[in-house]
């Protein structure tokens, strides 16, 4: 009988409004702590619980593609206007069923599982994939006290690596400094 491997691929989605050296470290952690064929970095138009984007969508995918130029098993894309939706339920639902992917690695940061709850069909994304979870500096504690967590923590993986010291937020006030 013929061995057969299974396909794991990694999901990154957000506005990456900007993407920074952050979003690839985590990436080529994730690619190699769990062995993933590629990491999708999905850009959305916007992140739903903020205002507005600071970059335009294509200055996003652009930067997006360029930061990530040097790393085979990183593709950024984006699905908004092809699955006619910003949910990442309906992202997951467009990997599963028009890719035929079903071993799904959805990676956030701890800052996101304070809100994950508030994502629509939240509870189906979890059994849906398996959500990797990145430390964030100030997030960790509240995050472990989240309603995911205390539902599904035995469908979490947490990843305890370096806190990254950048975020998009400092960048774009370092940037409007400048202006």
């Amino acid at each position: 009988m013929a061995n057969i491997q299974k396909k794991y691929i990694g999901i990154l989605g957000g506005s990456f409004d900007p993407v920074h050296k952050g979003h690839l470290g985590i990436s080529k952690i994730a690619i190699r702590k769990f062995k993933l064929k590629k990491i999708y970095w999905v850009v959305t138009k916007k992140n739903p619980f903020k205002n507005k984007t600071f970059y335009s969508l294509n200055e996003r995918v652009n930067l997006a593609k360029k930061i990530s130029r040097t790393q085979k098993k990183i593709q950024t894309i984006h699905l908004e206007n092809m699955i006619k939706s910003s949910r990442t339920i309906d992202m997951v639902n467009y990997f599963i069923r028009k890719k035929n992917i079903k071993n799904i690695y959805f990676i956030i940061g701890s800052d996101n599982l304070i809100r994950f709850h508030k994502w629509k069909s939240w509870k189906k994304i979890v059994k849906l994939v398996k959500l990797i979870v990145f430390s964030r500096r100030g997030y960790d504690r509240k995050g472990m006290k989240s309603t995911v967590v205390k539902n599904f923590k035995n469908k979490i993986i947490f990843v305890k690596n370096k806190h990254i010291t950048i975020s998009s937020t400092q960048l774009k006030n370092k940037t409007s400094l400048k202006n």
